[in-house]
């Protein structure tokens, strides 16, 4: 039976991006999501809002990427799929679970109106603007470890962009 696990946000950035390397210095960026949904009550017929918050991980050079050019309340456009992370809670010894988006890909969006730009969305206040690229914070050194890090470690399939051209995929060998 076929799956899809597929995930397509359109958000604004709640906090700058977190990034951090494995110690074979493989980058992970964690960003915050908030999705806007307007609704109409057909109760009131008033004009509702809710927002919902998302977690979502990158790995590789996409991280480092969104590391340099995003900050919080800037938009972005993000493609990914659903993991579910479990673990034992420390204080109470009960299995913990927690529903995140791990990012395949991601588009920027403009926050940049007519009139100079649009407000920052997580603050209301300004634009959320950079003039440069924020540096990268140091890879940690590569030591002689029996077992190096690799991306299926972490759950991820790790791919920075689509197949290569040269793939040769026959249509006559796909299964559906």
């Amino acid at each position: 039976m076929p799956n899809l696990n597929k995930v397509m946000l359109m958000g604004n950035l709640t906090r700058d991006v977190e990034l951090k390397y494995t110690p074979s210095g493989l980058a992970i960026a964690n960003i915050g999501l908030a999705i806007n949904r307007k609704f109409r009550d057909t109760k009131t017929n008033e004009l509702r809002e809710e927002v919902t918050f998302v977690d979502i991980e990158f790995w590789g050079k996409s991280a480092e990427t969104l590391h340099q050019y995003m900050a919080k309340g800037r938009s972005l456009y993000v493609e990914g799929r659903l993991r579910l992370d479990s673990w034992d809670d420390k204080t109470t010894g009960k299995k913990v679970y927690k529903l995140k988006i791990v990012g395949e890909n991601f588009q920027f969006i403009s926050n940049q109106g007519a009139a100079g730009g649009a407000p920052n969305a997580a603050t209301g206040g300004p634009p959320a603007q950079r003039s440069a690229p924020r540096p990268l914070p140091a890879r940690p050194a590569m030591q002689n470890a029996p077992h190096q890090m690799a991306p299926q470690d972490f759950g991820g399939d790790m791919q920075d962009g689509p197949p290569p051209d040269d793939l040769n995929i026959n249509e006559d060998n796909v299964p559906f």
